[in-house]
């Protein structure tokens, strides 16, 4: 499925498209916001933690895994891959496993800080290139007619930490030091610096 050039924000400094590893219409949506031109081929890996692993290294594996599965079937194109994990004390928080554990999810977020960590990596001339973004992001105090609202929504749904901050859940972000669109799962700063990498240069358009 190839998305449509968005004109007026960024051009592309060479006329080649990319695959887009991932099904987010999120991270689809930040792509088109710069102008990227992209065919969606979702990454099928398992995305079970190692025992003991550093959430770093696992968004980063995730992501690396993620791009090399797709680069398999399309060795000569640009492949760009992610992962998002909420990181709670230390611990990987990954998508609701049900809309009861989504509840769990956001009381423990709430009141409190915890970090989103999104890994980017990007399939080229036969090798990878990764980068890591870390927010940190300061919840306010949840209410559970608050919490039983937003997850009632649906909005939780296969979402790290079980809330999207482009949504409802903006509302319960008091403080974010970092990239908001990291949080949204495809930090735009480092998709430039690796796509650029590739050979693929993000100018501002002509208007």
């Amino acid at each position: 499925m190839a998305a449509a050039f968005i004109p007026g924000v960024l051009s592309m400094g060479t006329n080649k498209s990319i695959i887009l590893a991932s099904g987010s219409p999120r991270r689809a949506e930040l792509l088109q916001q710069i102008g990227v031109e992209f065919e969606i081929v979702p990454a099928n890996i398992d995305e079970t933690p190692a025992p003991n692993e550093q959430a770093a290294d696992y968004v980063q594996r995730m992501a690396r895994e993620k791009a090399s599965a797709v680069a398999k079937e399309f060795p000569s194109q640009v492949v760009l891959a992610a992962d998002t994990s909420v990181i709670v004390d230390g611990e990987i928080w990954g998508k609701p496993l049900d809309r009861q554990h989504a509840k769990v999810m956001l009381a423990g977020l709430s009141g409190r800080s915890h970090q989103v960590l999104t890994a980017l990596a990007v399939f080229y001339d036969g090798d990878v290139a990764l980068e890591l973004n870390v927010t940190d992001v300061s919840f306010a105090t949840l209410t559970a007619e608050q919490i039983d609202s937003y997850v009632a929504s649906g909005d939780a749904d296969d979402k790290a930490g079980a809330y999207g901050i482009q949504g409802a859940a903006g509302c319960f972000v008091k403080h974010l030091n970092g990239s908001y669109s990291g949080v949204m799962g495809l930090p735009l700063y480092e998709t430039a610096v690796l796509l650029g990498k590739a050979g693929i240069m993000l100018e501002p358009a002509n208007e």
